[in-house]
């Protein structure tokens, strides 16, 4: 402290003084006058000082690190080195995980494999221990983690509070299980994360009594207002499937601009490397009218106050140098980063060396029953059917009744019906050899199948196909990689993304993974002539996951996310 001191007083040096610069007030909502000084890894203050290093803004705003409020590493199919890499140079320097995703593939060693992948880096990677492994009780997920196995991690330095609680049924209802986690987390003074598209009045206000906290599924701004009166915050999130920032920002304002943090959730690496991450964010805000410095706010101070990061979120004497200097208050390009004091980035260019990690205890984790051709058959007793119907923009889906032609066995042939495909899900956790199929609408694929371990949150595996003999060998070559993305288009692969780490996560790096995820995506597009108004791979991924309406598919059958039960194919 007296080091800082006297820094602050100009009695020694600082470490780094950065010169012809605005420095971002998050404070007082405007911008000051540079030079800004750092020192010992924190902000010094703001002002003339004599320094050992100078950085030379060149009329650049110097803004806080940005802080992603919620986001699932995993989902962007590289280990958390490897996101690091590509986050850093769009300003990010701090996420908020929840790794519900590889928990729910392997449990506690999941999340410890994450939190030790994340050690050391230069990117903040604070964890939330996930709440529901699995998501709800109607799924096969690879481990079930009850209160007291998250007691084991809670007290871990860079854990902040309990993950997204999506089984608000649970909530709602005051099971005793999903409370006991609750309070784990509100006896630690943390809070937890929401998810609860679609509750309103008292439903809602049952969920907020919880203590749950924040909330990233809101679709419309009517869904965001009851949420903050509630006392919560609101996580904008514009990812690679789900964008909701363009709607939400038209509800923000003056009186409630300090309740709303920004999120991804879950980007795709090429939309990170090409597109950017919360100055993505940012960038969409302001174009939409939002103010510069109040959306530097959401991004950073926002988010820290949130989540009791008290040291950041601000260039103010004391708080933790991560600092990025942006071209302007438009586009938000980034020409340096600096966590921690340090500078990582200059021009998009990283100048530390970020070394992935791996670890025995997530690999090999498909473990497949034995799967023949028979066990694709999907008998129709009538002319109607139930089909899961693909929306464009997101990850609802409708819940369709729509005509259906049998084959002569009385089976559904998707070549029979045009406009729809069959759609499988396969428990691959414990070899139980669960099951199940449905008939999906408007996902358009023709002449093939695509297969996938990553499906939202059980990650089972999913296999969507218009013929039997190619969904089954997809699934057998998705298993032989040992997880991951497989294409099939008449009996030949025609692309495919290993994920050995979990079956969620590549061990190659992050450009060569979004090259390979750019190429499925083009050749689902235009070879399986999947419908080209939605995300092919990203809409897939969801099709299993029930808690996001209207109707999904988990190994035990398919499912109405509106009464919350199950249902049947045949009408």
């Amino acid at each position: 402290m007296k080091q800082l001191i006297d820094m602050a007083a100009g009695r020694t040096p600082v470490d780094t003084l950065i010169i012809n610069c605005q420095v971002v007030d998050v404070f007082n909502q405007r911008l000051v006058d540079g030079p800004l000084a750092l020192g010992l890894g924190k902000v010094i203050g703001i002002g003339q000082y004599e320094a050992k290093e100078v950085i030379d803004a060149q009329g650049g705003i110097v803004m806080p690190g940005l802080i992603d409020s919620h986001v699932h590493i995993e989902s962007s199919s590289i280990t958390p080195p490897q996101f690091a890499r590509i986050v850093l140079p769009h300003g990010t320097t701090t996420v908020i995980a929840d790794p519900h995703e590889i928990a729910n593939v392997c449990g506690l060693d999941g999340i410890r494999y994450m939190l030790d992948a994340s050690k050391d880096l230069p990117l903040n990677v604070k964890i939330m221990l996930p709440s529901c492994v699995p998501a709800t009780p109607f799924e096969a997920a690879g481990a079930k983690l009850m209160a007291e196995d998250l007691a084991e991690l809670i007290s871990h330095p860079d854990v902040l509070g309990v993950g997204e609680v999506m089984d608000f049924p649970a909530v709602i209802n005051g099971d005793e299980a999903m409370l006991a986690k609750l309070k784990l987390a509100h006896d630690y003074g943390y809070i937890a994360d929401g998810h609860s598209p679609g509750l309103k009045g008292k439903d809602l206000q049952a969920y907020a009594m919880s203590g749950i906290k924040t909330d990233h599924e809101c679709s419309s701004v009517d869904d965001m207002l009851a949420r903050i009166q509630m006392g919560m915050y609101v996580q904008i999130r514009e990812g690679s499937a789900c964008k909701d920032l363009v709607e939400l920002v038209k509800g923000v304002n003056a009186g409630n601009a300090r309740r709303c943090l920004f999120c991804t959730d879950d980007r795709e690496p090429k939309d990170i490397i090409n597109g950017g991450h919360i100055n993505k964010n940012l960038r969409l805000a302001v174009a939409e009218g939002i103010d510069p410095i109040t959306a530097i706010t959401i991004g950073s101070l926002n988010a820290a106050e949130c989540y009791g990061l008290k040291k950041k979120g601000a260039l103010a004497p004391g708080y933790d140098a991560d600092v990025v200097i942006v071209e302007d208050l438009i586009l938000f390009n980034v020409r340096r980063v600096i966590c921690a004091g340090r500078e990582v980035v200059r021009n998009g260019e990283l100048l530390v060396d970020i070394k992935d990690y791996h670890c025995p205890s997530v690999l090999n984790t498909v473990n497949l029953a034995p799967i023949s051709f028979e066990d694709f058959k999907l008998p129709l007793t009538s002319e109607k059917a139930r089909a899961i119907g693909v929306l464009p923009g997101g990850v609802l889906t409708q819940a369709l009744e729509v005509s259906v032609l049998s084959d002569k066995h009385g089976l559904f042939d998707p070549k029979l019906n045009s406009g729809l495909n069959k759609l499988a899900v396969i428990e691959r956790h414990k070899a139980s050899g669960n099951m199940s199929m449905a008939v999906l609408a408007d996902y358009g694929l023709t002449n093939g199948a695509i297969a996938t371990t990553v499906s939202h949150d059980s990650h089972n595996i999913v296999v969507v196909g218009d013929n039997d003999e190619d969904m089954l060998q997809a699934v057998k070559q998705v298993e032989s990689i040992g997880g991951g993305f497989v294409l099939i288009h008449n009996g030949e692969v025609i692309g495919e993304l290993p994920l050995p780490i979990g079956g969620l996560m590549s061990d190659q790096n992050a450009e060569s993974v979004a090259k390979t995820m750019g190429e499925l995506l083009e050749k689902a597009r235009s070879v399986l002539k999947v419908n080209a108004d939605i995300q092919p791979i990203m809409t897939l991924v969801f099709m299993s996951l029930p808690v996001i309406p209207e109707l999904k598919l988990t190994s035990n059958g398919l499912f109405d996310v509106r009464s919350f039960s199950f249902t049947e194919t045949n009408i």
